[in-house]
């Protein structure tokens, strides 16, 4: 994966990535609390940071598909 380059600013692309994922979950926590799924979840903290790192697991995989092709 390469660099974003802003006007000379290097901005690593994991790291565009890593902020994509959490406002992705900060937009999908309140859907899950609004469909009380978190009742099923024994810990919710712990949930959220598996959801995280999917959710950028996810963004990392369509992001190096998309610059293959």
């Amino acid at each position: 994966m390469a660099d974003l380059d802003l006007h000379g600013v290097f901005i690593p692309r994991l790291l565009v990535l890593a902020v994509a994922a959490y406002v992705t979950l900060a937009l999908l926590r309140p859907l899950l609390d609004r469909a009380d799924l978190y009742r099923l979840v024994w810990h919710r903290a712990l949930f959220d940071v598996c959801l995280y790192v999917l959710v950028l697991g996810g963004f990392v995989a369509l992001s190096l598909q998309w610059s293959q092709s």
